[in-house]
């Protein structure tokens, strides 16, 4: 792997994970709750109704929830980091493949 491509990878994977509890945040999951009128809240609506009135256990909902109010887990932290991983690697091939392309045209 060369240095860009290196690069690309780690920031990435680390950007990912640096970000990952702002996404949570901006969607309305907040260490005090889901918060009022939040694309959350809308989540959190639709799941009390399709359970009769609850949001069950281990759903999406509480899951993000959790994750909200506690922070990631490292087995979450992980998956985040590596999907940053892959798309920072397949960043970096696409702008190389493109550069390819022009300097040889």
């Amino acid at each position: 792997m060369d240095r860009v491509t290196a690069a690309s990878v780690t920031g990435c994977a680390v950007g990912a994970v640096a970000l990952a509890p702002v996404a949570l945040w901006a969607v309305g999951f907040t260490s005090a709750g889901i918060a009022a009128g939040s694309y959350a809240a809308g989540m959190m609506s639709s799941a009390a109704i399709a359970n009769g009135g609850g949001v069950a256990a281990g759903s999406l909902v509480a899951v993000l929830q959790s994750a909200g109010a506690a922070g990631l887990p490292v087995v979450a932290n992980v998956a985040v980091a590596s999907a940053g991983a892959a798309t920072g690697w397949l960043t970096s091939k696409l702008a190389r493949t493109k550069t390819d392309k022009e300097n040889t045209e």
